[in-house]
């Protein structure tokens, strides 16, 4: 009986091979695809930040302005000379450089000012008399010049937003070298001209620039963050957890588990419910239901959705159940939730 040759013999085996490795391309593209989920473009969606500028400063020292807390979340950032802050009810004050960018995202109020003892002006005080959106201020005594860009940013849904949660009081992100990092110069220097030289169109423009800060300033902020310590924004940057929670925001209507979401990034249930835990700051399936509420109130309020269609689009079968869910967690129904915001926003308006 002749023997099959070699190659023929070893068929099989090579075969079996060959779709282990094609299977292990598919697996590791698929993940691959995934270990950069854009969650946090889908949580500042869901934040509708609106930015406005309230003035390019050019400040001569002596100068000191203080800012009182409020429900805008401000920056600030030095173009030229320095600048001490200080946060309210803090003795501590943070030296600023040339280049600097901080960010103060809760609105505490705090002291801006060229020596850590001079004493503040409100900031009430000195744009009081403006009627042209302070694109510039001028105030100080003549001595050294700091030039500031300074902005406000609010956020028309802040609600219980994760990323909020996490931020610190200050985010300060130095320059380099007296100079602002290269994705924050190109940015602030169309931002100072429309500032200091505005036309029509330049509000929106400015919006959407501050935008990018504001954003930027984010990624920025998470990449300096470890696992353990950046809390919502640090878990992005873990691989299965983050994979986990580009699920959820992907498809928040599947009817997830935590055993199909941990299956999903090939580990065990209880490991992952852990470690989600650990990260996340909450469990898996809580975390889950409080994405789908913040969806579905963005749906509800801003896109213009029937209460049928949310309820389909976050998950829920039956209407009833989703209206019982949206009430508990908002603490209104869903009709109720969106005549409620309606007329906050007209009264804004008004005012």
């Amino acid at each position: 009986m002749s023997q099959k040759p070699k190659f023929l013999s070893d068929r099989p085996k090579a075969l079996r091979l060959s779709g282990r490795i094609l299977m292990l391309n598919f697996v590791m593209a698929k993940l691959a695809s995934l270990e950069k989920p854009d969650v946090l473009t889908d949580v500042l969606k869901t934040l509708r930040l609106r930015g406005r500028v309230f003035c390019c400063s050019e400040m001569t020292a002596p100068w000191a302005m203080s800012l009182p807390a409020s429900g805008y979340a401000h920056f600030h950032v030095i173009e030229r000379g320095g600048a001490w802050l200080r946060m309210a009810n803090e003795k501590h004050a943070h030296p600023l450089a040339s280049g600097d960018l901080v960010i103060i995202p809760h609105g505490r109020g705090h002291v801006l000012s060229d020596q850590v003892d001079t004493k503040p002006v409100p900031l009430r005080q000195l744009i009081k008399s403006r009627t042209d959106n302070c694109h510039l201020m001028q105030h100080g005594g003549g001595g050294a010049q700091t030039l500031m860009t300074c902005g406000s940013f609010q956020f028309a849904s802040a609600g219980q937003n994760p990323l909020l949660a996490v931020l610190p009081p200050l985010i300060h992100i130095h320059g380099n070298h007296g100079r602002s990092v290269e994705w924050l110069e190109a940015t602030l220097r169309m931002l100072a001209d429309e500032a200091r030289q505005p036309r029509a169109g330049s509000e929106t423009l400015i919006a959407r620039l501050l935008d990018i800060i504001f954003v930027q300033a984010m990624r920025v902020w998470v990449e300096t963050q470890s696992f353990e310590k950046g809390g919502w924004l640090g878990a992005l940057r873990d691989p299965q957890i983050g994979t986990a929670l580009s699920h959820i925001h992907r498809e928040p209507q599947r009817a997830w588990s935590v055993q199909t979401l941990a299956s999903e990034v090939a580990m065990s249930r209880s490991p992952f419910a852990a470690k989600f835990t650990t990260l996340v700051g909450e469990p898996p399936l809580a975390y889950l239901t409080r994405w789908r509420m913040q969806l579905a109130a963005e749906l509800l309020l801003h896109e213009g959705c029937t209460v049928s269609q949310v309820a389909e689009r976050v998950g829920y079968e039956a209407e009833a159940a989703f209206s019982k869910a949206y009430k508990r967690f908002y603490g209104h129904s869903p009709l109720a939730h969106r005549r409620l915001q309606r007329q906050s926003e007209s009264q804004s308006v008004s005012a």
